[in-house]
């Protein structure tokens, strides 16, 4: 018993150490997409340079969505959006991207649900929970970003609170100071393996190497930590379903918080979906709950960036958390527009019931298909 015990112990130990040393890995990671875009872009100014193919913001919506789509990880996304904010994209090209994110991470929820496709009483249940998921994130951003557009809602929210959180520029987060002390020697590594590279070219080096270094961080945070919290996890999921949407959002948040991957939580419930155990409107807060949840990545991002980008580094991790939050506020508030996705949804499973190659041609055309036209299309 004891033997059992000891090996249990050492187990958890390595997994948490693994937590540990994967979260340092993604704050080493960011910071390094960070400077080598400065090095590249030469500041600023050369960033807005590099992204004026990105100014229009139906492109960034669209480089977002089919960005994450085919890494299949907003967090990834998000935490590389806000390196290239500290390195000089601006926040407002940057906040189309974010909200691309945010419709392309669905996509793995519709993969899952495909997996259900023998059988069509469980395949339509399945599917119809999967794409709520989409249908929400299109009303959100059908919402928000004509409204960022005219008024810059999000960017002047977010703004005033990173001022508030970081001070002026002159500051340089002098409360926060340690994380660059700290993540210097992972990002000097880094920099020295990119200096065989000549000349501004090891800039380039640095941004792939960082963006590298997150794909491969997140991916493997989020399985050290099912491995670690997926039981606990699955209770609160099994435990808060059924008790209405506060408590369906507030575990959906709490989950994707413990894994860092909205992906790997609403995938969770597409199977208990398919098998009839919860319905789509049940299921429903869980995802929003998710949504915001999922925010957590580019917070924790920002901490790694210091000095006079710190301010704009934390608004746009801000501007994401603010983006979800209100759009749960908004159209989950709004008994009509709560509807929406919900009746979307119910009609496209019925639809991709009958027919299996459109739902297929719907998730493939949706996620790569059209958004590639469309960047042709605008550029």
């Amino acid at each position: 018993m004891n033997t059992t015990n000891n090996n249990t112990t050492m187990n958890q130990f390595f997994n948490w150490t693994a937590v540990v040393f994967l979260v340092y890995c993604m704050l080493v990671a960011v910071s390094s997409v960070s400077s080598g875009f400065k090095l590249f872009s030469g500041g600023a100014a050369g960033a807005a340079e590099i992204f004026q193919f990105a100014s229009n913001p139906l492109v960034a919506l669209i480089l977002g969505t089919l960005a994450t789509a085919l890494v299949q990880s907003s967090s990834t996304v998000t935490a590389v959006t806000v390196g290239l904010v500290a390195g000089g994209l601006p926040v407002s090209i940057a906040i189309p991207l974010i909200m691309g994110a945010n419709i392309g991470t669905t996509i793995t929820n519709s993969i899952v649900s495909i997996g259900h496709v023998r059988n069509n009483e469980d395949f339509k249940r399945a599917f119809s929970a999967a794409t709520v998921h989409d249908f929400f994130n299109l009303i959100a951003v059908f919402i928000f970003l004509p409204l960022e557009l005219m008024f810059g809602l999000l960017e002047k929210m977010a703004g005033a609170a990173s001022h508030l959180l970081v001070g002026s520029a002159d500051m340089s987060m002098k409360g926060f100071n340690f994380m660059k002390p700290l993540t210097k020697p992972g990002v000097n590594i880094i920099s020295d393996m990119a200096s065989i590279v000549p000349g501004k070219m090891a800039g380039i080096a640095m941004v792939v190497a960082g963006v590298v270094l997150i794909l491969f961080s997140v991916t493997f945070l989020g399985k050290v930590l099912k491995k670690v919290l997926v039981g606990r996890a699955k209770a609160i999921l099994h435990n808060a379903l059924g008790k209405g949407p506060i408590a369906g959002i507030t575990s959906g948040a709490l989950m994707t918080v413990m894994v860092q991957s909205s992906s790997t939580t609403t995938s969770l419930m597409i199977p208990l979906a398919g098998s009839g155990m919860f319905t789509t409107r049940q299921i429903y807060p869980f995802t929003l709950g998710a949504n915001i949840g999922t925010t957590i990545t580019a917070l924790l991002a920002a901490t790694a960036i210091s000095g006079p980008m710190a301010e704009a580094a934390l608004t746009i991790a801000l501007v994401h958390f603010l983006f979800n939050f209100l759009a749960v506020v908004v159209i989950y508030g709004i008994p009509f527009l709560r509807e929406l996705p919900l009746k979307g949804a119910e009609k496209l499973a019925d639809v991709g019931t009958k027919n299996k190659l459109l739902a297929l041609g719907y998730v493939v055309g949706t996620f790569f298909i059209l958004p590639g036209l469309i960047l042709v299309g605008v550029r």
